[in-house]
């Protein structure tokens, strides 16, 4: 049978070759504007999508100065702490972080001269004054920085003091000069840490610092060496890769031009994701069309053929793969923190651009390359009834089909089982202290903070309390077993604030706080409270809802700062989560109705997708559990299932679209197996690279990316691997034509021919 088909395999091209020959002869008196169409337009997209390349590279600088990786940038949108976190300004005067800087001995044994370190703060604050603006058109007169004094430990052992950072000012720069100050001008034996709120801000900076660099070297390694391993091809992948790049050059610009504009926000976790979205899913889509495109020099004579074969036959399934992606990243607009909701227009932005270019740029490319471009393997011209095959993927589809519901029912006990590792799952938030991964000073600062202070020293939760009943509130504060201490914000007191008596009225009546008067604005006044526990530990956000529950019968009294923002970042984030996750859904399941003109078929593609994610998921957080990790931000389960969801779709798409091409003419049986034979490769090729792509964010030592990269690579490999090589075709065969309902895709009365009978093309090459 083997010869047979090699016998009239050879037959064909002869036959093909002289139809395709007369056709170029009469292709010799085509119009100017078809030698247009065909030369000068491919060569225009390329020019001008090249220039986009180079506009877009001085870009990458830019884009990290409209980022942000301060936590307003991460505020919910009505939440209590954003009510609070907007007044302080009336309040305190130029809106400030705060950096605790804790002085100690490395062993904490030794009792620390405070009367040595009453210079340190104007030290501290001098270097923080000669730190450069955060913007360049920022004033030349820079804000007066304050220090407070040295406040030694009741134990002795320690000391801190506050210095306030204008926002105005670059927090991370700030921090590294007070580091060096503390470095070279701390007695021998005693050691300085900068923590507190400006301290992990210069963390998640330091962390992020590289993202342009090292984060997109690691992912185009990783891709570049899985295409010339699956091509091997020197120049195919150089190609793939500039399209790529070019994607993402495009998105950068037209990003950073929306952030400048302020129609956008921006910061550290929304560009890393960016990056590793649009090489990874530019790269996918270009698969598609390359793989396609070697097909179609494989039937059509001139490369010009092939190019329209190749892009009438990959332009829907990609710009529905898109769609899908998109439309779910447009549901995180819906969210209330604005981290979540930035995230949203940016990465659609990309997605668009990485459609636009696998559409025009690299076909163009390819155009020009024609077989060339897949050297030292040329695709050689055969026929127009070449059908592709592959040995390893003939014996895939020959075993789906033949074992269509032992291996659905195995793989969806399988997936289901480990679904159960989401009981081990604690996706309720973690400690700031806990975000930064690897070396942190702010998180051995903040160590001393708690063994020799109260644990929210120099990061004060805030409460607004109406004038008129600013002691009631200030007494039932005080009640509170969580609290340390409380003050009001005043006008004349050296350090800004006066403490209050057991009565809830300020104590100025004597010392510096003489004459001192409580800064009264909108009819409120502003009381700093000092919690006993750490500013981001679980108990510290117990002491905030307890305040808040106390205070609840008291209008206008709100209750902010860090612990708050925590608090309601986190609460907000599970309720979002609890709202988009559907909507995603239904978002995508609608895009497939549409695509595949069917009802039945998307709602299996949907189920197997989802069981997917949630094996993935219930398999990472049993790693997490093993690795260490003390749980998870709420956002982690949300951004996961997004892109799990929409981007392993893509892969469901790919083949079924395929599938219901060949169902049109060959029946559903076959056409799930020619389906999987002929997209087999590239998909599986796609996967790995999107995989790894997503890989590459664990260069990021931020627990949110590491855990983030975890879920998507391996729930992409899953995706590419297993549900669409084997559960959905099985689930195919089984269903049948009905897969296609209310269409009647399969059957000979609506495919305009029979279906092929006798032995099916997976068992020809066998």
């Amino acid at each position: 049978m083997t010869g047979q088909q090699n016998h009239s395999s050879a037959a064909r091209p002869s036959r093909a070759r002289s139809a395709s020959s007369a056709s170029g002869a009469s292709g010799g008196g085509q119009p100017k504007r078809s030698r247009w169409l065909r030369v000068f337009l491919p060569a225009l997209l390329i020019l001008a999508w090249l220039g986009v390349f180079g506009a877009g590279g001085p870009q990458f600088g830019a884009i990290s100065e409209v980022s942000t990786n301060e936590q307003s940038a991460f505020l919910p949108q009505s939440a209590e702490s954003t009510r609070v976190q907007e007044a302080l300004g009336a309040f305190l005067g130029e809106d400030s972080i705060p950096a605790v800087v804790v002085i100690s001995t490395p062993s904490g044994d030794k009792p620390v001269n405070a009367a040595e370190l009453q210079d340190l703060p104007e030290r501290l604050a001098q270097a923080v004054s000669t730190t450069p603006p955060t913007k360049k058109d920022a004033p030349a007169q820079q804000p007066e920085v304050q220090a407070s004094p040295i406040i030694p430990a009741k134990d002795g052992h320690a000391a801190q003091t506050i210095v306030l950072i204008p926002r105005s000012i670059a927090t991370d720069a700030a921090v590294e000069n007070m580091t060096e100050v503390l470095h070279s001008q701390l007695p021998g034996g005693v050691q300085g840490w900068v923590t507190g709120p400006a301290g992990f801000v210069a963390d998640f900076t330091a962390a992020f610092g590289g993202i342009d660099g090292i984060l997109l070297l690691v992912a185009l390694a990783a891709v570049l060496v899985i295409l010339v391993v699956v091509y091997r091809s020197p120049v195919l992948p150089i190609l793939v890769l500039l399209a790529a790049m070019t994607a993402l050059c495009a998105a950068v610009v037209v990003n950073v031009a929306l952030a400048r504009a302020d129609l956008l926000m921006i910061n550290g976790q929304i560009q890393g994701i960016l990056f590793i979205l649009v090489i990874g899913a530019a790269t996918d889509y270009c698969l598609l069309y390359t793989s396609r495109y070697r097909e179609e020099l494989h039937r059509h004579h001139r490369p010009w053929d092939a190019t329209v074969a190749a892009w009438k036959a990959t332009w829907e399934p990609i710009v529905a793969s898109a769609g899908t992606v998109i439309a779910g990243l447009l549901c995180l607009m819906l969210s209330d923190l604005r981290s979540n909701a930035g995230l949203g227009p940016v990465a659609a932005i990309g997605i668009v651009c990485a459609v636009l270019v696998s559409l025009t740029f690299l076909p163009a490319m390819l155009l020009f390359g024609g077989r060339a471009a897949f050297w030292p393997k040329r695709p050689q011209f055969i026929g127009a009834d070449h059908e592709q095959n592959s040995g390893v993927w003939n014996r895939v589809a020959g075993f789906v089909r033949g074992r269509p519901r032992p291996i659905a029912v195995g793989l969806a006990l399988l997936l289901a089982l480990g679904c159960g590792g989401l009981f081990l799952l604690d996706a309720t938030g973690v400690p700031q202290s806990e975000l930064a991964l690897g070396h942190s000073q702010a998180r051995d600062g903040q160590a001393v903070v708690d063994e020799h202070f109260p644990g929210g020293s120099g990061a004060p939760s805030y409460v607004t309390a109406p004038e008129d009943r600013a002691a009631e509130v200030a007494r039932t504060v005080q009640r509170q077993p969580g609290v340390a201490s409380v003050s009001v914000t005043a006008t004349g007191s050296p350090s800004g604030s006066v403490p209050v008596g057991p009565d809830g009225s300020p104590q100025a009546g004597a010392g510096p706080f003489r004459g001192a008067t409580p800064t009264v604005h909108d009819g409120k006044e502003l009381l700093q409270v000092t919690l006993r526990d750490a500013s981001d530990s679980k108990a510290a956000e117990d002491t905030v809802v307890a305040l808040r529950e106390a205070l609840r019968n008291v209008p206008g009294a709100d209750v902010g700062g860090p612990t708050a923002v925590n608090l309601d970042t986190n609460t907000t984030s599970i309720h979002d989560r609890n709202i988009i996750i559907p909507l995603v859904l239904v978002a995508i399941t609608l895009m497939l109705m549409l695509l595949l003109r069917s009802l039945v078929a998307p709602l299996v593609l949907l189920a197997t997708t989802v069981l997917s994610f949630g094996f993935s998921l219930g398999v990472s957080a049993v790693v997490f559990k093993l690795v260490g990790f003390s749980g998870s931000d709420p956002s982690v389960p949300l951004f996961g299932f997004v892109f799990l969801v929409a981007l392993g779709i893509d892969y469901n798409i790919f083949l079924m679209t395929r599938v219901r091409e060949e169902s049109l003419r060959r029946g559903t049986a076959e056409g799930t197996s020619r389906g999987l034979i002929t997209t087999g490769g590239v998909i599986t090729s796609a996967g790995v690279v999107l995989a790894a792509t997503f890989a590459a964010l664990t260069v990021i030592p931020i627990q949110f990316m590491v855990q983030l990269a975890v879920i998507v690579a391996f729930g992409v490999l899953i995706d590419a691997l297993l549900v669409r090589t084997f559960l959905v075709p099985a689930l195919t065969h089984v269903v049948g034509d009905r897969i296609w309902w209310p269409s009647r895709v399969g059957q000979p009365a609506e495919a305009g021919e029979p279906p092929e009978t006798g032995e099916p093309a997976y068992s020809r090459t066998m």
